[in-house]
């Protein structure tokens, strides 16, 4: 096995180490205001929505996990035929690997191979090169491309990247490239000067991934013989991220500690076109089997319905008008940014 399978496979098996069910997260630190008097059924359909042009079941997915190691044909394989059976998108772990071991692409065509009409989404990093990258897209019949920025996790991986001088290729691969592209992080959240910066150069989506789930830091520095920790700490939480993100007046995807449809619902409320869900899936799949991941995925998509109609919401669009309010640190962090930034979002009270 060469050095880059082995680390994804490091990567599997820190990722079912520190998973915790129901870690508390930023989440926790915002509500909504329910109406006692709702007016509405629950109905399934009202969850269908349109990805990269073609119709889904829901607004969530199974995020960015694995692929280019032994285990992970089996994984996206299972992965596969569930989105297919639910009718929800996939987003496949960095294929990267692929521009070193081609012979790893396997591991990821047999995703589109079980969920031939689904919206499948490559995964990249940041300093692919635009022709190596088409290869891959085409290679998988992509319908977006997300490419990840994950210097916190180079840093803290022994063999990391050091050179984190991306811009000019990400411009490169905006040119050249033309089904959609996300920009992703990796557990860390995306700023605002980068959305901003990124929005200058033609980007229009942005994958938050803000910390609260898995923490990459966490998982290189049990690969590392240093201790790094520190780092751990660095990430900015998914609520806040969002929230900044969405003052750029950008579209986001809500990603990073989505632990259950109540973490979802919250997503979209705050503006997320389409949440994201990665580790708690993929320990489903893992500590229970494929058949429980299936019921699970379908239990979300009822559950993310009873929600709307328990909040008074008939129809995705309106979700967003939901009242919101927020607890101590996130109330805090949300004004600091309001005083020193000039930031213009909704007030973090009831209004």
């Amino acid at each position: 096995m060469s050095i880059r399978s082995q680390r994804k496979e490091d990567h599997l098996a820190l990722a079912g180490q520190f998973y915790k069910t129901n870690k508390p997260n930023s989440f926790d630190q915002m509500h909504l205001l329910r109406p006692a008097l709702p007016e509405t059924k629950v109905k399934l359909e009202q969850l269908t929505t349109v990805m990269f042009g073609k119709k889904v079941a829901a607004p969530f997915f199974i995020n960015a996990m694995t692929g280019g190691a032994d285990k992970a044909y089996a994984i996206n394989q299972a992965f596969g035929k569930i989105a297919a059976k639910t009718q929800i998108a996939l987003a496949l772990g960095s294929a990267s690997i692929l521009t070193k071991e081609p012979k790893a692409l396997t591991s990821f065509l047999v995703a589109r191979e079980e969920d031939p009409t689904g919206v499948v989404i490559a995964n990249l990093n940041a300093k692919t090169k635009a022709d190596s990258a088409q290869k891959i897209v085409r290679a998988l019949e992509a319908d977006a491309l997300q490419i990840h920025l994950n210097s916190v996790q180079e840093i803290a991986m022994p063999e990391g990247e050091r050179d984190f001088t991306w811009l000019t290729n990400l411009q490169d691969l905006r040119q050249k490239l033309t089904i959609p592209i996300i920009i992703k992080e990796v557990g860390f959240g995306l700023d605002p000067t980068t959305i901003r910066l990124l929005k200058s150069e033609g980007f229009t989506l942005f994958d938050i991934a803000g910390s609260g789930g898995t923490n990459f830091a966490q998982i290189e520095n049990a690969r590392n013989e240093r201790d790094l920790s520190y780092l751990e700490d660095l990430g900015l939480p998914t609520v806040l991220a969002t929230i900044l993100a969405k003052n750029e007046q950008v579209e986001v995807i809500v990603s990073g500690g989505v632990r259950q449809p109540l973490d979802v619902f919250k997503g979209l409320a705050l503006g997320g076109k389409y949440i994201g869900v990665a580790n708690v899936f993929l320990q489903a799949l893992e500590q229970k089997g494929a058949n429980f991941l299936l019921q699970m995925i379908k239990n979300w998509q009822e559950e993310l319905a009873y929600l709307l109609a328990l909040y008074g919401i008939s129809d995705l669009k309106q979700i967003t008008k939901l009242k919101k309010y927020y607890d101590e640190p996130l109330y805090s962090w949300l004004q600091q940014f309001k005083q020193k930034n000039s930031f213009k979002s909704e007030c973090p009270k009831l209004d």
